[in-house]
């Protein structure tokens, strides 16, 4: 079947959520919680640069009314804000059901709730939204939209599925079917935990893999860097399911797989962020990052010194991706190595391997030149701004915004080399005028302490070489870290999709 391409394709984008996402799940987790980026972000994002850009996008939300009822002045609320404004209400089609109404947050602890908000938004996706909206292409978002995929193919309607993060739920035919989704009417397109001998056989015992299904029933798939793509098809990580790893491949052996890099809210610019002391840009970013760091300084408790080489933590404290045990390990170390140099870290972030943080700090009793606290965005937004560099050391990192984010500030990122850190972050080269970070190859202390010492060769460099480098690349991260950049590369893949045979 050979499609007619419209002028203008109706694009649906299904996202299950505008706030908080569920706890231990990678990038997602982080972001709207943690402010280090998620789908709910990139949603609103790519909802307002395709309306901006005329395309005739729709997306379907679940109707958190009270999650909606925020405060005016929260910053999540301004976002949502600005997300509506672009929207028309009519475009907006909310999944109406008493669940959703008076959470809090949009996912908790407990899993059978999260799947349980799940699939009673894919229900009104499948059965009132799909039919209302009567979409040329479907844009659907990780194992929470897993069910529509297979739904879109049934249709012959294109569908493009974003896996923004490695983490799947299973359930039988049967247990979905109770949530009122006809399963029997697309179910050879969904992936069974084993080969099935029919719809019967199959329906109580033969459970539903919803992200796998996703990736196998969609028209293409697309993860939120290149990097970590290639990193699932060629087995780097053995937390990727062999069975989801399988369909990666096979996506991307028949062409149908890419990496779309996310970017960093609106709201993440010096020059105008209220969470400052004191705004900046390129060519002002002397005085402004110097304002910045003094009140981040008085803040969080560390000695009033302006030359002191300032590194700053943002991501939640996870050792099981984000590599804070790392930094653990040589904390003291660091401190006494480049005592000379006054060396500061902050952390503000949130995570139980906080208290392994406190434990070194009180015990070494270097509170001055180690400042801890519980996240608060408008206090991690200073440290972007009051901050010289900023720690990202994570093992694996499908995306990450933070490295992102920091250079708009002026904060250079000191990275594992894996994932979205290494489409974003190159090794600083002052000889060629290249590069926006630091960068270690071998995941351990050691190279952590390898990339520290890199970065402070470059703080000990006379003060207009380094203004000159960071005025290059605050210059730079504003051109190609933007929403403008990440639409226009979904925009053509729509394109692709809706224009190839089905």
């Amino acid at each position: 079947m050979v499609r007619k391409k419209k002028k203008n394709p109706r694009i649906l984008i299904v996202t299950p959520e505008i706030t908080y996402l569920p706890k231990n799940m990678g990038n997602i987790a982080n972001y709207l919680a943690a402010k280090g980026g998620g789908l709910a972000d990139v949603s609103a994002m790519l909802v307002g640069s395709l309306y901006d850009a005329g395309v005739d996008v729709h997306v379907a939300l679940p109707n958190f009314r009270k999650i909606f009822n925020v405060n005016v002045g929260n910053l999540i609320n301004q976002e949502l804000r600005i997300y509506k404004n672009k929207v028309p209400d009519e475009r907006i089609h909310l999944a109406e059901d008493r669940v959703f109404y008076y959470r809090n947050q949009v996912y908790d602890d407990v899993e059978t709730n999260n799947i349980n908000i799940a699939l009673v938004f894919q229900r009104e996706v499948i059965n009132n939204i799909i039919p209302r909206v009567r979409p040329d292409l479907i844009h659907c978002n990780d194992w929470m939209t897993g069910l529509i995929p297979a739904l879109a193919r049934r249709l012959n309607i294109p569908c493009l599925f974003t896996v923004h993060n490695i983490h799947t739920v299973k359930l039988t035919m049967a247990e979905i079917e109770d949530r009122g989704i006809d399963v029997a009417e697309f179910w050879q397109n969904l992936y069974l935990e084993r080969m099935p001998a029919n719809y019967e056989e199959s329906r109580g015992g033969n459970p539903v893999d919803l992200l796998t299904s996703g990736v196998f029933a969609s028209h293409f798939i697309n993860t939120v860097s290149p990097t970590f793509l290639k990193e699932i098809i060629d087995g780097y990580h053995d937390f990727v399911p062999d069975n989801l790893r399988s369909e990666f491949v096979n996506k991307g052996r028949a062409g149908f797989a890419a990496g779309v890099l996310n970017s960093p809210g609106e709201s993440y610019h010096p020059c105008d962020d209220s969470a400052l002391c004191k705004t900046y840009d390129h060519a002002t970013h002397v005085a402004g990052k110097a304002a910045n760091k003094a009140k981040l300084q008085k803040a969080l408790g560390l000695a009033r010194a302006p030359d002191a080489p300032l590194f700053f933590w943002p991501s939640r404290l996870d050792p099981m991706q984000k590599g804070c045990q790392l930094l653990t390990d040589i904390l003291y170390r660091l401190t006494e190595m480049y005592r000379d140099d006054k060396i500061q870290i902050a952390i503000v972030a949130n995570g139980a391997y906080q208290k392994h943080f406190r434990d070194i700090v009180a015990f070494h009793r270097i509170h001055n030149r180690v400042g801890i606290a519980d996240f608060n965005e408008a206090l991690s937004r200073l440290a972007y701004a009051g901050s010289d560099f900023m720690l990202m050391p994570s093992l694996f990192e499908p995306c990450g915004l933070p490295q992102m984010i920091c250079q708009k500030y002026g904060t250079m990122p000191i990275v594992h080399d894996t994932g979205g850190l290494h489409d974003t972050v190159v090794h600083l080269d002052i000889a060629t005028n290249r590069g926006n970070g630091f960068v270690f190859r071998d995941y351990g202390a050691n190279g952590l302490l390898w990339a520290f010492a890199e970065a402070m060769r470059f703080a000990r460099r006379p003060a207009d070489l380094k203004h000159q480098h960071i005025s290059r690349i605050m210059k730079e991260s504003a051109e190609r870290f933007n929403h403008e950049v990440t639409a226009r590369r979904y925009m053509r893949l729509y394109d692709e999709m809706i224009a190839r045979p089905m």
